[in-house]
């Protein structure tokens, strides 16, 4: 489990097909490292991965088909910059919401606007998921834990204050980039609750 809220910004160096699958190596960048293990788990622009080798400055995993058909990893360039969160631990505090590492769909960036000194991003949404999204509830984009300003037919809206823009990928993101969505894990199992229950949202 994550929080969504990013530990550092790192880069992806590079990208080896496989069979099918893909493993990549991601330089850490930013995030702290010290006393990383084997088999552990880093989210990489909010998806969840596992480490399966490492040094001092990097570390690769595997991602499956499923994985590369469901996010933006297969489609990042070289270079491209990357939020990176640690695992949480139950000692953590919940700064954000609880993520899962899971992605559900690609969204794509529609506007971005100063407010003051702040940004208000507008992003486009599947139809399959914009059912989940809630004004004033949580969403995951790209990693990061945003609340929701405002939903439409068409997307949502999120407000990034400062801190979050210098800290993360949004400073290199930009008007048409595809983003990575995780929808709150609660409307989820909401949904399954009421299936099995005969009842619909």
């Amino acid at each position: 489990m994550f929080t969504g809220i990013i530990e550092g910004v790192g880069r992806l160096a590079a990208a080896q097909p496989l069979g099918g699958d893909t493993r990549f190596t991601f330089q850490v960048g930013t995030l702290p490292f010290e006393a990383v293990q084997l088999g552990e788990s880093i989210a990489v622009n909010g998806v969840c991965l596992t480490v399966i080798a490492f040094d001092a400055a990097s570390f690769q995993a595997d991602a499956s088909t499923e994985t590369l058909s469901l996010t933006t990893l297969g489609q990042l360039p070289l270079g491209a910059a990357l939020n990176l969160e640690r695992a949480m631990r139950p000692s953590d505090r919940l700064g954000g919401h609880l993520v899962s590492g899971h992605v559900d769909g690609l969204g794509r960036v529609l506007s971005v606007q100063e407010d003051a000194r702040a940004q208000r991003w507008r992003l486009k949404a599947p139809p399959a998921l914009l059912k989940y999204i809630a004004k004033k509830g949580s969403i995951c984009v790209d990693g990061v834990s945003l609340t929701v300003n405002d939903v439409d037919a068409e997307g949502f809206e999120v407000a990034l204050i400062p801190h979050t823009v210098a800290h993360t990928r949004f400073s290199q993101t930009g008007v048409g980039d595809a983003v990575n969505l995780e929808i709150d894990l609660v409307a989820r199992y909401v949904e399954r609750l009421l299936g099995e229950r005969g009842g619909a949202l």
